[in-house]
């Protein structure tokens, strides 16, 4: 079993996506332990991306402020490192193809694997063109992540089958958000999941308040939140991170 797949072992996992660089790499520091001290069992930690097409405005601006900032895959890579001096929970890159192509493959997934990042979650990248990257994935021991949305239709049992570390779920079609309401009906794609993939599923895209993580960790294995968190880098810059903290904990407790 792979540590991202053990992340679900004890009950319903919270996964926390913070953009590295937002406002600066010591806040994400000190906002991932935050999380991470209040119940968060996996973080996804976002390279920031000039054209971030997954993304809704909240983690569009986030993108923009960790670049204005000075945020570098280099600086991002080092910051991991040091990240892994005391965080535990499985890490995993959120970013797109773009991204570890102008930095080189290669050079991306071992320089993962070296600072101890499990996976990589990369939303640009079509099932079909996995090969680009999965063989490297794999000689490196990083999980290519993933994602199964709502139009993913007669390809969920073809993705499922061949998942690793854990399934992404989209719960909406669009971009990334807070939504007031979930109402997609994930229960038929989540059966077919559960029918044919070997790894978790958590739900994703939307989700913000105790009341939705509760129901949609109630479908599946867990719930990841976002746009959520950036709000409140957004709104408290450096002072974020304590806020975080309190807010991690409140999602936590609602999938107990």
């Amino acid at each position: 079993m792979s540590k991202i797949a053990a992340a679900f072992d004890h009950g319903k996992a919270f996964i926390a996506f913070i953009t590295c660089g937002d406002p600066d790499l010591e806040t994400t520091g000190r906002a991932v332990r935050a999380a991470v001290e209040n119940g968060a069992d996996l973080i996804e930690l976002g390279i920031p991306f000039s054209d971030p097409t997954a993304e809704g405005p909240v983690i569009q601006e986030a993108n923009l402020r960790a670049l204005t900032g000075g945020a570098t895959t280099d600086k991002i890579f080092a910051f991991v490192r040091d990240l892994r001096k005391d965080v535990a929970v499985p890490l995993v890159f959120m970013t797109y193809a773009n991204v570890i192509f102008s930095y080189g493959a290669e050079k991306f997934i071992s320089a993962c694997a070296e600072v101890g990042i499990d996976g990589l979650i990369l939303p640009d990248l079509p099932f079909e063109e996995k090969e680009e990257f999965l063989p490297l994935c794999r000689q490196y021991g990083v999980d290519l992540i993933s994602l199964i949305a709502p139009t993913s239709e007669n390809r969920v049992a073809m993705i499922a089958r061949e998942a690793e570390g854990f399934i992404y779920l989209v719960s909406s079609l669009g971009v990334t958000g807070t939504r007031t309401e979930i109402t997609t009906d994930l229960a038929p794609i989540i059966r077919t999941i559960r029918a044919n993939a070997k790894v978790p599923v958590a739900i994703g895209f939307g989700i913000s308040t105790p009341e939705q993580a509760r129901a949609m960790a109630g479908l599946s294995d867990g719930a990841i939140v976002g746009s959520a968190i950036e709000k409140i880098l957004a709104q408290h810059g450096k002072d974020a991170p304590a806020r975080i903290g309190e807010y991690v904990k409140s999602m936590k407790d609602a999938l107990l």
